[in-house]
């Protein structure tokens, strides 16, 4: 799985004209997933995230997780994030795991965020053409 992870003051994701997903501070994340993944590699990441301590403490330093902050969590699918560019113009997807194997995962992958976090997790909307507005303005989450 590959992962861009990014702090926002807020992020939406729309599909079809409709808001699929949002929140207010926390976490954008953009996940692609490779064929060779397995559920224990959605699991890892997810306890990896939860527990990554970027938002800062009341002294100033990144010393709190998401989970401490209370801030929440977009995850969006995105198997650009597999794109080879290395040959000709046209980057090859060949890496980026088939709709049939990416889903459960992704699924999966939800579920096991969810979890660590202790609440629901945002998304976007599997497959389909998605447009994502977010809010880089940093102000702290949970900020005392």
């Amino acid at each position: 799985m590959r992962i861009v992870l990014q702090r926002v003051t807020s992020a939406s994701v729309t599909s079809g004209g409709r808001v699929t997903g949002e929140i207010a501070a926390g976490l954008l994340l953009l996940v692609g997933i490779e064929a060779a993944d397995t559920a224990a590699d959605s699991e890892w990441l997810a306890r990896k995230i939860t527990r990554l301590r970027l938002f800062a403490d009341a002294t100033g330093q990144m010393n709190r997780s998401i989970v401490e902050c209370g801030g929440g969590i977009l995850l969006v699918s995105q198997f650009t994030l597999h794109a080879s560019t290395q040959k000709g113009a046209r980057p090859s997807f060949h890496s980026a795991a088939r709709p049939e194997q990416a889903r459960p995962l992704y699924e999966n992958f939800i579920t096991q965020l969810a979890a660590a976090l202790g609440r629901p997790v945002s998304t976007g909307e599997f497959g389909a053409m998605m447009a994502v507005v977010e809010r880089r303005l940093y102000v702290e989450v949970g900020a005392n």
